[in-house]
């Protein structure tokens, strides 16, 4: 089993998950040590988790960390970025290879993308109803309105303040030295000593009132005008259930249509195209076939890309959902690409 983190683990962490229940675990390093030489990289092609390409530049040593007594003798993989700036992990999966590593911990921004596509194509931020329902009652503590409140003032005056004191710094810094503007600096000088005395004053009297003031309540603690009413979630985690299964299934099918596009990149563009195009549905109760023909794409490499899809999706033999008629897809036009039924004589195939 390997573990994976954001932070990192300490190297005791590390040396226990190993040496007593023999996990291994593959994490950031929060603290590498000096830089590797960049003739130590060397730029190898792998595959993401969503089927994608892409090139790494990546370089792989043995090292000790921690200390001589808790320590231990770790892999450690470093990345090197456009910018030069070097990403460093850490891993006691000592059968696994580089790439692998380093693709399974770097492609954490893989998250972030899938969740702006999700906004963009599948409107998984969508509010789907309006209905509200009382919070039940939970033990988890909420942040205390008056703590919230006192909280946001404190950050007000401080920012108030420290934009005084640097007023009043660069008036002590650069003094007027022109005789006749000399009473002006002065009284600026002055009415910022007040302002900053002032908001000084208010933020000691803000800490104060914090140290005393409860961060958290419990729910039941919550003054009833600060009680509020949640959206009800039954409607939109069924919604974004479906949405997800979706997602997987356009994510199966990319990667089958990359293997024919000189492009990846443009497997899910032309998988949207897909669904978004017309199909003639032809039953045919005889044969226990639902036929779907498919009109063509815009160009023949598209067709191409899009034949293979259906090439795989016919030879999983898919049967409509609550019938007993199978699944035939083609393009429209092109000949029919479906295995043939056990039953069905060769000769008697369509074209």
């Amino acid at each position: 089993m390997i573990l994976f983190d954001r932070e990192g683990y300490s190297p005791e962490f590390l040396k226990e998950m190993w040496q007593t229940h023999r996990i291994a675990c593959i994490t950031y390093h929060k603290f590498p040590k000096g830089e590797w030489p960049t003739a130590e990289f060397a730029e190898i092609e792998t595959t993401l988790p969503n089927g994608e390409s892409v090139r790494l530049k990546l370089a792989e040593r043995g090292t000790w960390i921690g200390d001589r007594k808790n320590g231990l003798w770790v892999r450690e993989i470093r990345k090197l970025t456009t910018s030069g700036h070097q990403v460093s992990l850490i891993s006691t999966a000592f059968a696994g290879s580089a790439p692998q590593d380093s693709v399974q911990l770097f492609s954490r921004w893989c998250q972030e993308n899938f969740f702006r596509y999700m906004m963009e194509h599948f409107a998984i931020d969508a509010l789907n109803e309006y209905r509200t329902e009382e919070i039940p009652e939970t033990k988890r503590p909420v942040v205390n309105p008056r703590w919230r409140e006192l909280d946001r003032r404190k950050r007000s005056v401080k920012s108030k303040l420290t934009q005084r004191q640097a007023r009043f710094a660069e008036l002590t810094l650069h003094p007027e030295s022109d005789e006749p503007a000399l009473p002006k600096w002065e009284k600026r000088k002055a009415e910022l000593v007040e302002e900053i005395e002032q908001f000084e004053k208010e933020l000691m009297d803000i800490n104060d009132k914090l140290k005393t003031t409860p961060g958290h309540l419990k729910w039941d603690e919550l003054p009833e005008t600060e009680k509020f009413e949640r959206l009800a979630p039954s409607r939109k985690q069924l919604a974004d259930t479906v949405k997800m299964i979706a997602y997987r299934a356009e994510t199966a099918m990319a990667s089958i249509v990359r293997e024919k596009l000189a492009r990846s990149d443009d497997a899910r563009s032309l998988l949207r195209d897909l669904f978004l195009s017309t199909a003639d549905l032809l039953p045919d109760q005889e044969q226990r076939r639902l036929r779907v023909s498919v009109h063509p794409m815009s160009n023949p490499r598209s067709n191409r890309a899009i034949a293979h899809l259906l090439e795989q999706l016919n030879a999983a033999e898919f049967s409509y959902p609550g019938t007993n008629l199978q699944l035939v897809y083609s393009i429209a036009g092109q000949a029919q690409t479906a295995e043939l039924a056990p039953e069905q004589n060769p000769a008697d195939q369509e074209v």
